[in-house]
């Protein structure tokens, strides 16, 4: 790669991780009224759409310098177990989504990938939350076992499931003229 495609492709990552942190900082907000803690933020649309943009190391590297800044700032709050448990998460949605859709960069890919990351990410987090919500609680499994259905897999099919759409609401419009920037990179 030539050393001005680097800088492009350095740029274009860079950006995106701004506007996920930007958007993070901006919006967040619970979507389970009974689950408070489980606040949703738009932090991976950028980062999916970096990733189907540059590919799936690219939008991981994004991804992982997002869940830093965040884990060091906005959620603070969270700690490490905030950290694993976003960098997890989301890095099954990034990497299912885009690999689906660098094998053939279709609309019917986008869509596929989205949705089979969505379910995907919301599964992961079954076993994470068993692991994780409960030592960030202070609360056993078995309070946690008792929020799976009725707060946490909801939770987590909403928040893929909007950051899915917005994803291929705004990358599908754009991804032509997209291309013929990162064409090279």
């Amino acid at each position: 790669m030539k050393k001005q495609e680097k800088i492009l492709k350095l740029s274009i990552m860079a950006m995106l991780t701004a506007v996920s942190i930007v958007l993070v900082t901006t919006i967040h907000f619970p979507l389970i009224p009974t689950a408070g803690f489980l606040e949703y933020d738009p932090a991976d649309i950028p980062v999916l759409i970096g990733a189907m943009m540059l590919g799936p190391v690219p939008g991981i590297v994004i991804l992982l310098a997002v869940c830093l800044i965040q884990a060091l700032t906005v959620s603070a709050a969270s700690g490490w177990i905030g950290f694993v448990m976003h960098f997890v998460a989301s890095s099954v949605l990034v990497l299912t989504a885009s690999l689906i859709y660098k094998k053939k960069q279709t609309t019917k890919a986008l869509i596929l990938g989205l949705i089979i990351g969505s379910i995907a990410m919301t599964a992961v987090m079954i076993p994470l939350n068993l692991v994780f919500t409960g030592i960030f609680l202070g609360a056993g499994v078995e309070t946690v076992v008792g929020m799976l259905i009725p707060a946490i897999i909801p939770f987590n099919l909403l928040k893929a499931g909007i950051n899915a759409a917005v994803t291929f609401a705004v990358f599908t419009p754009i991804k032509s003229i997209l291309k013929k920037y990162t064409k090279s990179v």
